[in-house]
């Protein structure tokens, strides 16, 4: 089969028989081929008899991202995810954990920084995290010259998820003794630029090589369609819509008050009593309406809306010509329904409830202080984040087979190693650590008066302090550094010292008056005598 693109890897080798077809955890579509197979294949979901397939899902969540309290949320977790610094790139690669030459590690990350140029992601990089997000999958097409492959990544182009799929097709046979097994599995995308359904057959099939798929990792277990993280807001978000839809309903037709005209027709009969009823209406109603279209302000009496006063007939016997007034709605102001589904939508989300609330400010209080909605949803963003990283690596792994840095298997078998550092915008990961080791020093403080009696150094540093072998190991070796230097500064010192009272003894030495010395029995006597 010959595919479109180009291929990398190595050949493999032959797939192993099995009655077991491969389990896509990618959310990929199945095709069976050989035995009582045709190779067709059907993608069908069907979500309160709306969505069908793929496509209408996506157009779904498309949608469903569009409405102004989900939008909020969606853009909080994108916000927290993708933090611009005005000194540093959104996204570092971390090779630390990686046992490769320096050489290697600066070519991997000259070549990560070119990827990061290709997708634009300094400018661009909020808009393909919410896309990424919201559509649950992203595809990018992996464009090399030909001519000129060492070049390495031309171009990057978006492809919109509901033109391509990525499709196993198994290829079953039957065994001697009657048995269906798996003889083989080829991986493909499919590309049809009118859009896939489940009855589309026909398209352009690319390589995996040449395509960069990052799907979202959320798979429905029945189906085994990939879905995005916005599939559980679709039901709150659209009770949200009805429940404010009902609301404005209610509001405009019974927030007005009405009159209601009881007009004493006496004795007329039933037609004769309507048209008379009709006369007084138009005689006394007067509806000045103003027409957005022109400008104008006119007299328009064809019609009756429901916030017009009401005319009703009375009969001879009554109470005569009466007019009295229909109160409005009360109890206008209650919005605990439309809170409550606003806050089922932010937990469907996993955003804290705490920021649908206004807040005039932000506040930084103690570790303490944080809500426990506010922990999860940090959980839940670096759980976002590294799902995404997956762009950076197949982007990467192209890049660097292209240019003979290094080979596709030899990526694969450090990418397991590899970190990416976001800039973090989350100020409780700071504030945590602050508290944590303000609470470890605090123990220490206390512990300080028994070690060497009851505890070791050791045993502090790995207990109290919670440091790893590698920190102990590296931290001793700086506190030795150190004290070197400052036994090197000790020695100076001293050096220093000592000059400069040899030098003090020196000079008063040599300027002290001489003593005189006390006359001997055998020196002249100064007199003569």
């Amino acid at each position: 089969m010959q595919l479109f693109g180009f291929e990398i890897l190595r050949k493999k080798d032959k797939d192993l028989d099995s009655i077991v077809p491969p389990n896509p955890q990618d959310g990929s579509t199945v095709v069976q081929t050989g035995v009582n197979a045709g190779g067709y294949y059907g993608m069908v979901m069907d979500l309160d008899g709306v969505i069908k397939n793929e496509n209408d899902l996506i157009r779904r969540y498309r949608e469903v991202s569009q409405y102004s309290d989900c939008d909020s949320a969606v853009e909080d977790i994108v916000n927290e995810a993708i933090v611009y610094d005005e000194e540093d790139q959104t996204v570092n690669i971390n090779l630390d954990d990686v046992d490769l030459s320096d050489s290697i590690k600066k070519k991997i990350r000259e070549e990560f920084d070119n990827v990061l140029k290709l997708l634009k992601f300094g400018e661009r990089g909020h808009d393909i995290f919410r896309t990424w997000y919201v559509d649950g999958r992203i595809y990018y097409h992996i464009l090399l010259d030909e001519k000129n492959i060492k070049q390495g990544i031309v171009e990057l182009r978006y492809i919109d998820p509901r033109k391509i799929r990525r499709i196993k097709n198994v290829i079953k046979t039957r065994t001697p003794q009657g048995v269906e097994v798996v003889k083989e599995v080829q991986e493909y995308y499919l590309y049809n630029d009118k859009g896939i359904t489940e009855q589309t057959t026909q398209g352009v099939k690319l390589s995996l090589d040449s395509v960069v798929y990052v799907p979202s990792g959320y798979m429905d277990a029945n189906t085994g369609m990939m879905m995005s993280y916005l599939h559980k807001a679709i039901k709150p978000t659209n009770q949200l819509k009805m429940i404010e839809d009902s609301l404005v309903i209610y509001r405009i037709s019974r927030a007005p008050e009405r009159r209601i005209f009881y007009v004493d027709v006496g004795n007329l009969p039933k037609l004769k009593a309507e048209q008379y009823v009709n006369d007084i209406m138009n005689k006394f109603r007067n509806k000045i309406v103003y027409d957005a279209t022109t400008g104008e302000v006119r007299d328009d009496r064809r019609h009756l809306s429901m916030m017009e006063d009401f005319w009703m007939p009375r009969r001879e016997g009554g109470k005569g010509t009466e007019i009295t007034t229909l109160p409005g709605g009360q109890n206008l102001g209650d919005i605990q329904d439309i809170e409550y589904f606003q806050q089922k939508l932010f937990r469907s989300l996993n955003v804290p409830i705490g920021r649908l609330q206004e807040q005039q400010g932000f506040s930084i209080g103690r570790a303490q202080e944080i809500s426990r909605d506010e922990v999860k949803f940090n959980k839940f963003v670096v759980r976002l984040r590294n799902k995404f990283a997956n762009l950076f690596t197949d982007a990467l792994r192209v890049q660097l087979a292209a240019k003979n840095i290094m080979r596709p298997d030899d990526w694969d078998a450090i990418k397991q190693d590899i970190r990416y550092n976001y800039v973090i915008d989350n100020h409780y990961a700071e504030l945590k650590d602050n508290e944590i080791l303000t609470a470890r020093l605090g123990t220490l403080q206390l512990i300080e008066p028994y070690l060497g009696k009851f505890y070791s150094m050791d045993w502090v540093r790995r207990n109290v302090l919670h440091l790893t072998e590698e920190e102990i190991q590296e931290m001793q070796e700086q506190m030795d550094g150190e004290e070197e230097y400052h036994m090197s500064d000790a020695e100076r010192t001293g050096e220093l010292a000592a000059a400069t009272q040899a030098a003090q003894q020196n000079f008063l030495q040599a300027n002290a008056p001489q003593a005189l010395e006390a006359p001997t029995a055998d020196a002249p006597n100064p007199n003569g005598q």
